[in-house]
């Protein structure tokens, strides 16, 4: 992840970045239940893994941004790797606390597990009109929209809008996402929409009555220990922030430390689609929550070495948030529309097997960060 080319292309740089992000994330394996002290992931040198690094290094040497980061968890154990610079005016090496604009992630790591806590605790009904939850969701059409149609992108919203050219303020924006009209009839076809993923945080907000960033600290980021993950990240996390790319769309200017994506920096800055920051160390702490809540069964927790260092496995934290039985991530894992190349039914961006779920499900997470790395929620 990193800044693009000043004179690059806006689509290529956000591809990018939101393939450098997913590098974060896509190597976590959860150990098997019953292991009590994991091996590590690379007992000492050399490390098979170690034979990926040259790939980043030679991206970042061929421009495709000035720096990156690469982590892996598996079995316990924790790889991370950091190459480069944070931005092309600041020649400080990246490492698994360096805090990166997530992009879209936001969408997973924040928006989408509120709702299945929401979920969860009764307070979300995903077959409910979303209109039940936002009177002002109106339109031709709109009343046939449910929440479950905005999770897999088949509300029949467009894709996008440009709320910064259209809007003179952040409460006309979000009156105009509101009154967007449909493209289609809800659940004829996916189209990946950050409209739609606008008005799942609305919906969220709506329920708890507390802005989408501070609900996410309270409930996800805190309990799980993840201190440097958040919106709008202060003024003192700036030298660890990475710059995201030159916008030639809007600010012509180096993006450092304020969302790169327009709607949600119209939007000041939070919002259900993008707007989220956080480091590699706690991208590996979602991802092993996450993959732990779909591989535990019979209610027992599993058991894991502890350490302070970022490439070791944190032990399980009782304030992790936890749901209350399978249901929530079963009926958040429904089948949705056919994917657009392979015809795989897609469920929240990932396909999962029939019984895949377990009939009980517990979180491990991360330790508490040491006093004052929370971010505040009263930015």
């Amino acid at each position: 992840m990193g800044v693009g080319d000043p004179e690059g292309g806006e689509v290529s740089a956000r591809r990018a970045r939101v393939g450098w992000t997913l590098s974060l994330v896509s190597g976590c394996a959860f150990p098997p239940p019953g292991a009590l002290a994991p091996a590590p992931l690379c007992a000492g040198p050399p490390c098979a893994l170690d034979s990926l690094t040259p790939m980043l290094d030679s991206a970042v040497a061929a421009g495709a941004a000035p720096g990156g980061v690469m982590a892996v968890s598996f079995r316990g154990a924790r790889y991370l790797y950091g190459t480069g610079r944070l931005a092309l005016n600041d020649p400080v090496r990246p490492n698994g606390h360096s805090i990166y604009d997530l992009a879209s992630l936001t969408k997973v790591v924040a928006t989408t597990t509120l709702a299945m806590l929401a979920v969860s605790e009764g307070k979300l009904e995903l077959d409910a009109p979303v209109q039940r939850y936002l009177p002002a969701f109106r339109g031709r059409g709109k009343e046939l929209v449910t929440v479950r149609h905005l999770l897999p992108h088949s509300s029949g919203l467009p894709a996008d809008r440009p709320l910064w050219r259209l809007s003179p303020n952040p409460d006309s924006a979000l009156r105009l996402v509101n009154a967007t009209p449909l493209d289609t009839l809800p659940g004829a076809r996916m189209v990946y929409s950050d409209i739609g993923a606008i008005v799942l945080g609305k919906v969220i907000e709506h329920i708890y009555g507390v802005r989408l960033d501070r609900l996410a600290a309270r409930k996800i980021f805190r309990p799980l220990g993840m201190g440097s993950t958040g919106f709008r990240p202060p003024a003192t996390l700036l030298p660890r922030v990475a710059a995201t790319e030159y916008d030639t769309a809007w600010r012509k200017r180096i993006v450092r430390g304020e969302v790169h994506d327009e709607k949600a920096a119209w939007l000041g800055g939070v919002a259900g689609h993008a707007g989220l920051f956080g480091s590699a160390v706690d991208l590996l702490s979602f991802g092993e929550w996450v993959l732990g809540t779909l591989r535990r069964s019979g209610g027992q927790a599993v058991r894991r070495t502890k350490g302070t260092d970022p490439t070791a496995r944190p032990p399980d934290r009782p304030s992790a948030p936890r749901f209350s039985g399978n249901s929530s991530v079963a009926r958040m894992s429904f089948p949705a529309l056919p994917g657009p190349s392979d015809g795989i039914p897609r469920r929240l961006g990932t396909v999962l097997e029939p019984g895949s779920v377990p009939a009980a499900l517990a979180i491990p997470a991360s330790p508490a960060p040491r006093s004052g790395s929370i971010w505040s929620e009263t930015w």
